[in-house]
């Protein structure tokens, strides 16, 4: 059983408690730390004061770098001839049914 550690992690001045992993505790505190210098590059570049247009443009930023990548697994070759030797194995299966 994995060990549970309670840390405070703090985003755009707001603090928040969380129970993580032990073995999980560096990505969860490198993960807060891009956010916030991301918000800081919004204060920053559009001298914004608002904390939910500044959360709301990193969160923004996030979403779209995901489906990017999203997009890229997509279009990868390798995703191209694991989907065709998955379906080989499919149709090899169904056949011995």
């Amino acid at each position: 059983m994995t060990e549970k550690l309670s840390i405070n992690i703090k985003i755009d001045g707001r603090t928040y408690p969380l129970k993580v992993d032990r073995e999980n505790e560096e990505k969860y505190r490198k993960a807060a730390k891009i956010i916030n210098d991301i918000v800081l590059q919004y204060r920053q570049k559009y001298q914004a004061s608002d904390s939910q247009d500044v959360i709301s443009m990193t969160a923004f930023q996030f979403v779209l770098k995901s489906i990017e990548l999203e997009e890229k697994v997509v279009r990868s070759p390798l995703f191209d001839e694991l989907k065709k030797l998955d379906e080989e194995l499919g149709d090899y299966l169904s056949l011995r049914e």
